[in-house]
């Protein structure tokens, strides 16, 4: 089915399952221990021989030599696999070649072998004998050090590197009113609770990996590039994710190094990655630094927006896109933004909740709050006062839906923004200084083709397969409302399958495009099956109606399950969207507004309460969607209050590599937050009329918590996080 003008005679539109608070269906399955993670599934083959990763020891140079003989002759070994057991490996879209290093090391804990035994002590144990020799060679592990080397990358997620409209050089440098400020955000973890963790078994040439992955066809195409085998011989399957954020978007070195210990075993083989090698060796968010200036007339409307950021990876990889919100949310005539790219030997940077748009909003977020403070306005009637209703740089394509304002002024009536006194420090709640702050949210909204398959038995039953998947964010409940809204069963009557390679493939969790791509991909299989049960049952398609159990048209009921009474119905589809991208510019929008207590004796930072309004289209389920954002906010506040990922820039590591150093926020820190959802539907995106929103609920919040500090102390920190020893020597006297 392909997507392209706004539905009309929608059966989404009833509203009967979809857009209603629902409980999650997995949510008994979670909370009783019962929905397996990877590492868990003992049950899916037989004979499981455990693996351990080696790590390498240097962020940069060589193995100059490898003793294995110990670690082989240890108790309950079967196997040790090295890049020279290995051979040469492919490369597939995703830098899987280097999952496996030797003898050259791109990074610290790069995996250099992995031991196979008969449990998990004796594998670790035996990790701990492999000898190896180093040839250490200089790397470059410090951004700041790095930006004049850094060049132009190329466009990265279908984003250039550096666009221009008007002359900003000329706008800025005659602007009455000029912001030029320099922020930066740090390396961050996406500290998720499950690790990376994959179970592999060889059936001849075939392969299955149980595993935690967010994009099953993403995956199952690299695991075939990288092994050098048909992509028909790989089977992936991931029904249950314990957080992903991102880090779960390729394969990593547990699937990679599972697959080649269970060759190399003739054994199935399990891997979790330790909480070490997570932080050093997969994924993280790298760090940027910005500078940002802005030109104003004296009365506050912007003629010059300039966003330049630095970011760093190694050799080959992509900058963090930390500009791309600069280029739709501001008006301005004359505009400029540019990435640069240093390559650096730490580990890889990549997709982390928002690229882009999250650490972008942390520095733009802050500069306007700045802004408004020089021309004496206040912060949010200078954002109203900046608003467009059209893509500033393509001024031809307008948004399909944009309620930026309409966000930033409930907000502002919701949250009590009018007792806020303007000037900072002048609030205050005994030893507390008390401050308020805002940012506005954005992200752009994706729609990505995704298919489904739908089962009717003779029982009434409808069985939704899709190799979606569910990080947490909700997936097999919205896509159990769509089945049962568009086939008018109840919910229990609907059984959702997901995660599994065999299954047609779906759009993924990615993007914030998961909810509205999936559930878009069952509608269409819905659609067909409709007309399937109508012929069968005799009926018109273009008048049934699918209500109660029953399909009725021309004065005529029939029970649903008659359809099936010789054998299933089984209808499968894809949603595909044509050039409505081009069509429309697509985005979600919020506000971000909160209340900070500064200790002015300690300078300890606590959150006081949190508000988020958000315009992200048709919200499928509230309750879930609700509990993303405050996931969300709570991510945001600890970007902005604690974490950070520390370098050691002698030897190229992340120093705190668990839970224990990399600080995350805990139910204590957070003590209010409230969700506002507009009402409001996008007819553009999909026939479900639906948008993201797990990711636009990070955007922005740590800027407003940011401004809610200065606004509180009159210290302004560029630098993130916002620590107390950044406050404390410059706190205002309490007397």
């Amino acid at each position: 089915m392909k997507f392209d003008t706004p539905a009309t005679d929608n059966p989404i539109d009833r509203l009967k399952v979809v857009g209603k608070p629902t409980n999650r269906i997995d949510g008994p399955l979670k909370t009783s221990g019962t929905a397996p993670y990877a590492y868990e599934r003992h049950d899916v083959v037989p004979n499981q021989a455990y693996g351990y990763v080696v790590g390498s020891a240097i962020a940069k140079g060589r193995i100059a030599s490898m003793d294995l003989g110990a670690a082989k002759a240890a108790p309950g070994v079967l196997a040790v696999v090295t890049a020279a057991d290995a051979g040469k490996l492919g490369k597939g879209n995703f830098n899987t070649a280097h999952l496996l290093g030797g003898p050259d090391i791109e990074h610290y804990h790069q995996a250099i072998a992995v031991v196979v035994a008969e449990s998990f002590e004796q594998a670790r144990a035996a990790a701990a004998l492999v000898r190896v020799q180093y040839d250490r060679a200089k790397g470059n592990f410090d951004l700041a050090k790095s930006m004049d080397g850094a060049v132009k990358p190329p466009p990265a997620f279908g984003t250039e590197a550096d666009t221009r409209f008007g002359d900003f050089d000329a706008a800025f440098a005659s602007a009455p009113v000029k912001l030029d400020a320099r922020y930066t955000t740090p390396d961050h973890s996406h500290a998720m609770m499950e690790p990376h963790a994959s179970i592999a078994s060889w059936d001849g040439d075939r392969l299955t990996l149980w595993t935690s992955n967010q994009m099953i066809a993403w995956s199952v195409g690299d695991m075939a590039k990288t092994l050098g085998i048909p992509k028909e011989n790989v089977r992936l399957v991931s029904p249950y994710i314990g957080g992903g954020f991102g880090g779960k978007l390729f394969i990593r070195s547990d699937a990679l190094l599972a697959a080649l210990g269970a060759k190399a075993a003739g054994r199935p083989v399990k891997i979790a990655l330790p909480r070490p090698l997570m932080t050093n060796n997969t994924t993280h968010r790298p760090a940027t630094i910005q500078r940002i200036r802005l030109g104003a007339t004296t009365d506050g409307k912007l003629t010059a927006i300039g966003h330049e950021s630095w970011s760093g990876d190694l050799k080959g990889g992509s900058p963090e896109t930390a500009v791309a919100q600069t280029r739709l949310l501001y008006a301005a005539p004359n505009r400029m933004t540019a990435m640069r790219l240093a390559t650096l030997d730490l580990p890889e940077g990549n997709a982390m909740r928002a690229p882009g748009e999250a650490p972008g909003l942390m520095a733009l977020e802050i500069a306007i709050d700045e802004m408004a403070e020089k021309l004496g306005l206040d912060p949010v009637a200078f954002r109203v006062l900046n608003d467009t209703q059209v893509d500033p740089e393509k001024p031809e394509r307008r948004f399909s839906q944009r309620r930026l304002n309409e966000c930033l002024e409930l907000g502002a009536e919701k949250f009590g923004w009018k007792s806020r006194k303007a000037e900072p420090g002048a609030t205050r709640d005994g030893r507390w200084l008390v401050g308020m702050g805002v940012a506005a949210a954005f992200r752009n909204n994706l729609n990505e083709k995704s298919a489904a398959r739908v089962r009717l038995d003779r029982n009434g039953t409808v069985t939704v397969e899709t190799d979606m998947t569910d990080i947490g964010t909700g997936s097999y409940t919205i896509i159990a409302q769509t089945a049962a809204e568009m086939l008018g069963v109840p919910l229990e009557r609907v059984e959702v399958r997901l995660g599994d390679s065999t299954f047609p493939v779906s759009a993924g969790s990615g993007g914030q495009w998961g909810a509205n791509s999936s559930t878009a991909g069952v509608y269409a299989a819905c659609a067909k099956l409709r007309m399937e049960v109508a012929e069968k049952l005799g009926l018109d398609p273009a008048a049934a109606v699918f209500e109660n159990g029953k399909v009725r048209a021309g004065g005529k009921g029939v029970a649903l399950a008659k359809a099936a009474a010789d054998g299933d119905l089984v209808a499968e589809d894809m949603m595909e969207y044509g050039d409505l991208a081009q069509k429309y510019q697509q985005s979600t929008f919020g506000a971000h507004f909160c209340e900070v207590g500064v200790d002015a004796m300690t300078g300890e930072i606590r959150v006081r309460r949190m508000l988020a309004v958000c315009a992200a289209g048709r919200i499928l389920n509230p309750k879930a969607a609700r509990s993303q954002v405050i996931g969300a906010m709570t991510m945001g506040a600890g970007a902005a209050l604690m974490e950070e990922l520390a370098v050691d820039k002698r030897f190229g590591f992340f120093v705190n590599h668990d839970l224990a150093g990399y600080e995350v926020p805990v139910h204590a820190d957070i003590p209010h937050q409230e969700v506002i959802f507009l009402d409001e539907v996008d007819p553009t995106t999909s026939p479900m009329k639906a948008k993201g929103v797990g990711e636009l609920g990070i955007c922005g919040v740590a800027a407003a918590v940011a401004n809610a500090v200065y606004h509180a102390t009159g210290v302004r920190v560029r630098n993130y996080p916002v620590t107390l020893d950044k406050l404390i020597d410059k706190l205002p006297d309490l007397a």
